[in-house]
């Protein structure tokens, strides 16, 4: 190809990505001023605050029980400063005031740093409730044979842990940055938990690969997922012009004591009642009571059929 040909490309390429009617939706205004959310940030974010829950297990394993306060110190202090950053990163990212001045940016930057002291404060409580959720992931497997195997080894608890950390973001009304964690466990472990999803204590997923948690969410306590469950929302409804229907209560609730075996699917505002158990590869679409079961049974001649126990499904 001549020279004056690969120009000729070039040029018309970059002129047909930079019309701004292909930019549509998808193209982010930077204001001066305004910080970008930093995925090495997050990064460390999320190393840090691993490390500061589960000391000796994430950062420097020399850390012993003389010299926690000091690890712990330093970390709190970085974690205070990257967080504050995303934060205020965050916040602009979803501002649309490209006038803002000095003083609004400046009572922005003040807010953040606040929101940031108010989840470094929460990190105790995270904690407690990480605890429970491993004690659940070593109760639930047999093949687990330790406390610090569960932390070093089981995805779940990565998960759950940018989960519960997002979350309390979340209850905070931090935007973006929340979602952006949950991403980041959810390419490392393939477990899809929307930050703002509800989820109680003593919470355990077995293999965890493929389960999807909606938005909407509600989990009780004790409640145990295997692998490739689904908790998701059926069809949108639609407003007057035909577009979906955003921000109404559309995943399933799961209250306490519930097990749901690998690769099923329950969609939809529905509740599955305390104690009940979801077998394999069924699809629950309708509310099932306390203490009953739906799953999957195999005939002599190998058809599938589904039973409910007292679901009236």
């Amino acid at each position: 190809m001549s020279t004056e040909n690969l120009t000729q490309i070039l040029t018309r390429s970059v002129a047909e990505l930079s019309e701004t009617e292909s930019l549509k939706g998808l193209f982010h205004q930077h204001q001066d001023g305004n910080p970008l959310p930093s995925l090495k940030a997050l990064e460390e974010i999320i190393m840090l605050s691993r490390s500061i829950l589960f000391p000796g297990y994430y950062g420097k394993s020399s850390v012993t029980i003389n010299t926690i306060p000091y690890h712990i110190g330093v970390h709190v202090e970085r974690l205070h400063k990257l967080l504050s950053d995303q934060i205020l990163a965050g916040l602009c990212f979803v501002c649309d005031d490209a006038s803002a001045d000095y003083e609004e940016l400046a009572a922005r930057r003040a807010h953040a740093e606040e929101l940031a002291i108010r989840l470094i404060e929460r990190l105790p409580q995270i904690r407690r409730t990480l605890a429970t959720d491993v004690e659940a992931a070593y109760n639930g497997d047999p093949a687990a044979e330790s406390f610090g195997e569960i932390i070093s080894c089981y995805p779940v608890i990565k998960a759950l842990t940018n989960y519960r950390v997002a979350h309390e973001l979340v209850e905070l009304g931090v935007p973006l940055i929340p979602r952006i964690m949950t991403e980041m466990a959810h390419s490392e472990t393939g477990i899809d938990i929307h930050p703002a999803a509800r989820i109680g204590d003593y919470f355990t997923i077995d293999h965890g690969t493929g389960v999807v948690i909606g938005a909407t969410c509600i989990i009780g306590r004790h409640v145990k997922l295997y692998q490739g469950v689904t908790l998701g929302a059926k069809s949108f409804p639609l407003d007057d012009d035909g577009n979906p229907i955003k921000g109404i209560p559309r995943h399933p609730i799961l209250e306490d004591n519930v097990v749901v075996y690998a690769n099923a699917t329950i969609l939809g505002r529905i509740t599955i009642g305390e104690g009940c158990i979801v077998g394999a590869n069924v699809w629950v679409t309708r509310d099932m009571r306390p203490k009953t079961k739906k799953y999957k049974e195999v005939k002599p001649d190998k058809m599938d059929f589904e039973f409910s126990e007292g679901t009236g499904i």
